[in-house]
């Protein structure tokens, strides 16, 4: 029997399909890039960024967000925002607001960018145009503190739903003191950002923990993790609600090995499928079990950040 041809209806529901995109930020040639999911098309979109790391999109306004490190010695971070093109780029986080922004996460919820701050040794939050610039965590503060890495602050996840973020402190390079932090989104009543008493560990004597995703779910924690093998140049993956205690806390899943230097991490739940970055300058997707690992590219200089969004077709 003849294959039927599809409907115009069929062609029209096909052709209105949302698009998946990925985001991806060069920090060695300071740009943002986009990209097919399959690693075809790749654009460059914005150049001239300050050493770009943390990247989220919103699709209804048409916007990309992305933080600038700066250098890191000095308190000179930003954030950017720009049209899905390029166009219309805006510092909406000045220079000396924040020290080493890194992973960016959107809530739409409360309509707030929230970050890492590296050398800052803080997690912070704004609004999405960058007014009302606040502190929610400190980990340490001045020259001493910042020479101790265990305070740094890197990645970033919000779970907006319990009310929580989570955040990765990374440690000195290979030393295994790497953790995973929750606390509540909102201050508790009287008490600041250095002294808060709510935070629990909900993972400690990780290698390098690095950026964060949340599949709120399936309630599980994704990493990226820097640190040595085996546990290290790794994807992990482990539950969000975990007993604090640490004779109580489960061992992450190694879901995928081999990275250079792995830092970013983007899901797509519908595709059931990840993306990732790594130093090393490749984009890999893999299914979120880590099976069928493919390379999208590679020697692509130093790359950071990743983002995975389903445009309207009109918006490629």
């Amino acid at each position: 029997m003849a294959k039927l041809k599809p409907s115009a209806k069929e062609r029209a529901s096909v052709d209105r399909a949302p698009i998946g995109r990925l985001f991806v930020l060069d920090l060695s040639g300071d740009r943002v890039l986009s990209l097919n999911p399959d690693g075809s098309d790749r654009k460059v979109v914005v150049t001239e960024c300050r050493h770009p790391d943390g990247i989220v999109v919103e699709v209804e306004s048409g916007h990309i967000f992305w933080t600038n490190m700066g250098v890191p010695n000095l308190e000179d971070g930003s954030i950017e925002r720009a049209d899905l093109d390029g166009r219309n780029r805006k510092t909406i986080v000045p220079k000396g607001a924040t020290f080493t922004p890194k992973q960016l996460q959107l809530n739409k919820g409360d309509g707030k960018l929230y970050w890492s701050d590296r050398e800052g040794m803080r997690v912070m939050r704004s609004n999405l145009d960058g007014s009302a610039v606040e502190t929610l965590v400190e980990t340490g503060r001045g020259d001493a503190d910042r020479r101790d890495q265990t305070k740094w602050c890197v990645g970033i996840a919000v779970d907006a739903g319990r009310g929580h973020i989570y955040w990765t402190q990374k440690g000195p390079d290979d030393a295994g003191l790497g953790r995973i932090l929750r606390a509540n989104i909102e201050l508790p009543v009287g008490q600041e950002a250095s002294n808060r008493t709510d935070i629990d560990v909900l993972f400690d004597g990780l290698p390098e923990p690095i950026d964060l995703e949340l599949d709120l779910k399936e309630r599980l924690l994704y990493w990226t993790d820097r640190g040595d093998p085996p546990r290290g140049n790794t994807v992990n993956r482990a539950p969000m609600d975990v007993e604090t205690k640490e004779s109580a806390r489960p061992i992450p899943d190694v879901l995928l090995t081999h990275l250079m230097e792995g830092i970013g991490i983007a899901l797509d739940f519908k595709g059931g499928r990840m993306f990732l970055t790594d130093l090393g300058g490749s984009v890999y997707s893999a299914r979120l079990d880590g099976s069928q690992k493919r390379t999208l590219l590679a020697a692509q200089g130093n790359l950071a950040g990743i983002a995975y969004v389903e445009l309207p077709p009109t918006e490629n």
